[in-house]
C-alpha cells in the first residue's frame, strides 16, 4: 500500500474556505478507480500554525497512484486547489 500526505496551506483559512477545499477533495472519493482511500484532517491548533489541512490519500501500487495524478477528476481538483493553496508539501511512502 502506497499512501500519501499532502501538508496544505491555504491562502485564506476562514471556515468557509476549508470547507470548500475539504467538500472538493473528498468529492474525488468513488470517481477515481485507483484511489483506494481518501481522507482529510484539520490542524486543531489554534493561532499560527504552518499547515491548515492534510490530505491523505492511499493507492493499491505505484500504478494507481499514477493513473489517479492523470485521471480527469484529479485534474479538475488540482486546478481548483491551485486557486486556494499557498503552499504544500508532499511525502509518498509505502506501508
Amino acid at each position: 500500500m502506497l499512501i500519501n500526505n499532502l501538508l496544505i496551506k491555504l491562502k485564506d483559512n476562514s471556515p468557509e474556505i476549508r470547507d470548500r477545499v475539504r467538500e472538493t477533495l473528498l468529492g474525488m472519493r468513488g470517481h477515481i478507480e485507483s484511489l483506494a482511500g481518501i481522507e482529510v484532517r484539520e490542524d486543531v491548533r489554534t493561532g499560527q500554525s504552518p499547515f491548515d489541512l492534510m490530505l491523505i490519500t492511499r493507492y493499491g501500487s505505484m500504478e494507481d497512484y499514477q493513473a489517479y495524478l492523470t485521471h480527469p477528476k484529479h485534474v479538475e481538483v488540482s486546478t481548483f486547489m491551485q486557486t486556494v493553496i499557498e503552499s504544500g508539501a508532499s511525502l509518498l511512502y509505502e506501508d
